[in-house]
């Protein structure tokens, strides 16, 4: 192990990264509630500086994907979907089977200019999660219960919202709804049987409602539908803690692109047409699976230092003031302020550990053991 990756496994500099995660999110945050004085004033000055503090916090954690892990990813497509990339509002269909996802969803934003205006279908309870669901709160983000009697109206005013949107967004929809497990493939399989649907081997049953609502509130103002679906080579699991351990991973994501006109204006078409997709998924990751590689050209954007730069200026302003107190704290020889101080990292490390969490598989939620067996 050379002396760079020991480093990276180390506690003391995974705390000092997430010192400067939180510290600074804490400030973007601050930030954003002042930018609240500009929405009656200018609403599209509000929404492209949000845009920018969201960035400036989300970029961190691209930055240990990219940079800390070196991890790689490449896409499986065409010329003429790449070239489109950054250049148009989309809505992203992407499967939940990965920790780190998300993550790699984030990467190829940034690498297109759109990490700060991504949005996303997200489940309620993350708007209480601090720094993550405080920043989604002032970009907007649509924030959802999970119980369509309950969200439509909420759903539909919020994507409606987004209609005048002044920067090019990418809006993440995972249909199935929960992170796959096993558990929740089971249920799910049995609910489609019930309900004469093809069996799915690597998904769960697609829940359609947020998907064809999604789609007829942003008619209009989306130009495509891009299906991502993404794999590991290896057969690896990856988790958030070895992209903090510094483990690298190469991450392959097939993504197809489908003008919105294709898509039938329909509920029931619609619904239909997003079953289909999702066997379709299920027939790319069979091949993945089989040949180790998805079909189409192969594309590997180049990561931008942006995010790296964005951190080091971050750490730069936060961690000179972090050592010079830690400094004084040990040569103070009080111990009251030296056990005070102790517990404060232990509760800081406790708090990081907790962030982390929010990713887990195992941590995940228990939507999709039972709610599969309700109609949709």
């Amino acid at each position: 192990m050379g002396l760079l990756a020991f480093l990276k496994t180390q506690f003391v500099l995974h705390l000092l990264v997430g010192f400067v995660f939180v510290v600074s999110g804490l400030v973007i945050n601050f930030v954003q509630l002042c930018t609240l004085a500009l929405w009656p004033v200018s609403k599209q000055l509000y929404r492209r500086l949000n845009c920018r503090l969201a960035y400036s916090l989300w970029s961190q954690l691209v930055m240990l994907l990219e940079w800390w892990s070196c991890t790689e990813c490449t896409l499986f497509t065409d010329q003429a979907t790449v070239e489109r990339f950054g250049k148009e509002h989309a809505v992203i269909i992407l499967n939940h089977n990965f920790e780190i996802d998300f993550l790699c969803g984030w990467t190829m934003c940034e690498r297109f200019g759109v990490l700060g205006s991504s949005k996303v279908l997200a489940k309620k309870e993350l708007l209480y999660v601090p720094l993550i669901g405080w920043t989604w709160y002032f970009l907007e983000i649509v924030f959802c219960k999970r119980k369509w009697e309950e969200d439509r109206d909420t759903v539909i005013e919020g994507l409606k919202r987004l209609s005048d949107y002044p920067e090019y967004m990418w809006f993440l929809l995972y249909c199935e709804g929960t992170r796959f497990t096993e558990t929740k493939h089971r249920v799910s399989m049995e609910v489609a049987a019930a309900k004469g649907l093809p069996v799915l081997k690597y998904h769960l049953l697609p829940r359609t409602k947020g998907f064809t609502t999604a789609v007829k509130c942003l008619r209009g103002t989306v130009a495509a539908v891009y299906d991502v679906t993404l794999n590991f080579r290896g057969n690896k699991n990856p988790s958030l803690l070895g992209i903090l351990y510094g483990k690298k991973y190469e991450a392959d994501m097939c993504v197809r692109r489908f003008p919105l006109e294709e898509i039938p204006l329909d509920e029931k078409e619609a619904a239909q047409w997003l079953h289909k997709l999702y066997q379709e998924k299920d027939a790319l990751q069979e091949m993945y699976n089989q040949k180790g590689m998805f079909p189409g050209e192969q594309f590997k954007p180049a990561r931008r230092p942006w995010t790296l730069l964005n951190f080091l200026s971050w750490a730069t302003i936060l961690l000179s003031p972090l050592f010079s107190f830690v400094l004084g704290v040990f040569a103070s020889g009080s111990p009251l302020l030296i056990l005070t101080f102790l517990g404060f990292v232990g509760a800081a490390s406790f708090g990081v550990r907790r962030l982390i969490g929010v990713t887990e598989i195992e941590k995940g939620s228990s939507y999709g053991n039972q709610e599969f067996k309700k109609k949709e």
